[in-house]
């Protein structure tokens, strides 16, 4: 079976991130065949078990062989055909038993042992060919899921956990049960005009929002290395955008440059505000001072973009996500997920090392994850950057 893998780290990407109740879903879509042979035989025998003592204890003038016909029909959600063919031989000896122990195996009273065996044989073959069924489209699920994953590590192109003076720690995670790949983007490159980083949210679903997405990374990691401002490789996106995304396609983005020690250079595409966690653990939202139109709708606004410089000291963490985390909902009252306010104890002092790093950005999914009640509705970005270099 191929491992479902939806929230990464810059790293392996693993399952270990994704909500327990979707990857438990992922799991029975592709078969169980990762599950020992006697956990997944374990409900089709708990019936047999439950049938027999309920017939045992009823007493010989109630016969209730008969409900050993929902061992074949559980046994065909978990089994492959030859083990369900096994499991069920059990239950036909105990029909048998329990057609002797209620003493209607007799001349008289054998019509009913009949009955029961032939609806609980026919009742095996029929749940033996779905478990056929069942497996031939969980090898579907699987080659699909293995060249989205291949696809997406296409599109994506994870970076290391440093690149250049910075330090990462990323969660990803698409809203596709059947799909790695979703609408959120970000990349981070290392260039001759210093370490570039983007992140980015297609407003919009399906293979469109996948194509968009292509076409933003894409122009991304040539302008980067080509322009010297930021603004510069916004414009080379936007054109990008305009020409080769879908109708009525945008994107929101941001960019951030970090060239020289202390300092950074935003540069904002209707985005959701970056986060600065000091070394006391307080969060500063970076607000744009002059906001922009998203990636696509550049014709439709007067004017150019601006982008600005903020402090970033070799102790503070940069928190980077899309609306997928600050509009995931509270599992009882709906209330959006406060980022600004929850993030600053949950990141403190993890510019230490890049194991700190990984294991803030564990606590503030984590968290995001007990505010929703275990699962994410929408793609979700979560992206914590720390310099490594000093200033001077």
């Amino acid at each position: 079976m191929f491992p479902i893998r939806r929230a990464q780290s810059p790293a392996v990407p693993t399952a270990d991130a994704l909500p327990p109740g979707r990857r438990r879903g992922a799991l029975l879509a592709a078969d169980l065949q990762d599950v020992p042979f006697w956990r997944r035989a374990t409900p089709a025998a708990v019936a047999i078990l439950l049938v027999g003592l309920a017939d045992l204890l009823s007493g010989k003038d109630r016969y209730l062989a008969p409900l050993m016909t929902v061992v074949p029909t559980i046994a065909a959600l978990t089994l492959r055909p030859l083990e369900l063919l096994v499991v069920c031989f059990f239950g036909l000896v105990a029909v048998f038993g329990l057609s002797h122990y209620d003493e209607v195996d007799n001349v008289n009273d054998e019509r009913f042992l009949y009955g029961a065996m032939v609806s609980y044989l026919l009742l095996t073959v029929f749940s033996a060919w779905v478990a056929h069924i069942r497996m031939r489209r969980a090898a579907a699920f699987a080659a699909v899921s293995s060249v989205a994953e291949a696809a997406q590590r296409a599109l994506l192109r994870l970076p290391g956990p440093v690149v250049g003076p910075l330090h990462l720690a990323v969660r990803y995670v698409s809203a596709a049960d059947a799909s790695r790949i979703g609408g959120d983007l970000y990349s981070v490159l290392e260039t001759p005009h210093g370490t570039r980083v983007a992140v980015g949210d297609v407003r919009g679903k399906g293979l469109g929002a996948v194509q968009t997405a292509a076409v933003v990374l894409g122009a991304f990691r040539e302008a980067a290395y080509d322009e010297a401002g930021l603004r510069g490789v916004a414009a080379r996106i936007e054109a990008s955008v305009e020409r080769h995304a879908p109708d009525g396609e945008f994107t929101t983005a941001l960019f951030a440059e970090f060239r020289t020690p202390g300092v950074m250079e935003l540069l904002q595409y209707g985005h959701v505000p970056p986060i600065r966690v000091d070394p006391d653990g307080r969060a500063h939202v970076l607000d744009a001072p002059d906001p922009w139109v998203p990636l696509g709708l550049g014709r439709l606004a007067v004017g150019e973009p601006t982008s600005w410089g903020q402090p970033f000291g070799d102790e503070d963490v940069l928190v980077l996500c899309t609306d997928g985390v600050i509009e995931a909902k509270h599992r009882r009252n709906g209330e959006f997920y406060p980022l600004a306010e929850r993030v600053g104890p949950l990141v403190q002092g993890a510019a230490r090392s890049a194991a700190e790093l990984e294991a803030a950005v564990g606590r503030v999914y984590a968290d995001l994850l007990e505010h929703t009640g275990g699962e994410l509705r929408d793609d979700a970005l979560l992206l914590l950057i720390t310099r490594t270099d000093r200033p001077p």
